[in-house]
């Protein structure tokens, strides 16, 4: 699939990713790419975040490629039985483990638990051995039971700009391959 065939649809996580982060440079640099913008980035609502993404989804015209980081990941998941179109493919990165009781903001928590079911489409989900956020095991395990291709990162923190991910170009050429697998 080509990316001038799609909608690209840009999911940040919590606090949004800003001008540094690899969301922001894919989605200056993707023709068909799109933010989708949350009301309140810093105090984020489950239902409020999950009705905006399906919004969204549903309001695309041309299939539905997601690109999601963080928070962002948890808001997919959760969103997808709003979804009334179907997504072509999802590339999730960092998941957020919102069962663990420690995660910090604690609000962030009312995102999980994740479903369990195989996602009803292609899917990647790229995990650190060192993120902040999610142990690997557990990011590596919410993959499998999605169905999704896990991709280690290796030691990249939560894959942000402050772990020193702005450009990631490993991640760009592992979407590029995702995109040449998915069909319209």
């Amino acid at each position: 699939m080509k990316v001038k065939d799609t909608d690209i649809l840009i999911v940040p996580g919590y606090t949004n990713s800003g001008p540094e982060h690899w969301q922001t440079r894919w989605e200056a640099k993707l023709s068909t790419a799109r933010r989708v913008e949350q009301a309140e980035w810093s105090k984020p609502v489950r239902e409020d975040w999950t009705q905006t993404l399906a919004n969204a989804v549903n309001a695309a015209e041309r299939p539905v490629v997601i690109v999601a980081h963080s928070l962002g990941v948890a808001t997919v998941i959760q969103a997808i039985p709003m979804f009334q179109r179907p997504v072509a493919g999802a590339f999730l990165v960092a998941p957020p483990d919102v069962a663990n009781p420690s995660i910090r903001p604690k609000h962030l928590m009312t995102f999980g638990p994740y479903p369990r079911d195989p996602l009803p489409f292609p899917s990647i989900v790229a995990g650190s051995s060192n993120d902040p956020f999610c142990a690997l095991d557990v990011a590596e395990d919410i993959a499998a039971a999605w169905g999704s291709v896990f991709v280690h990162a290796g030691e990249a923190g939560h894959i942000n700009a402050e772990s020193g991910y702005g450009p990631w170009p490993e991640g760009s050429m592992a979407f590029a391959n995702f995109m040449t697998r998915l069909e319209g």
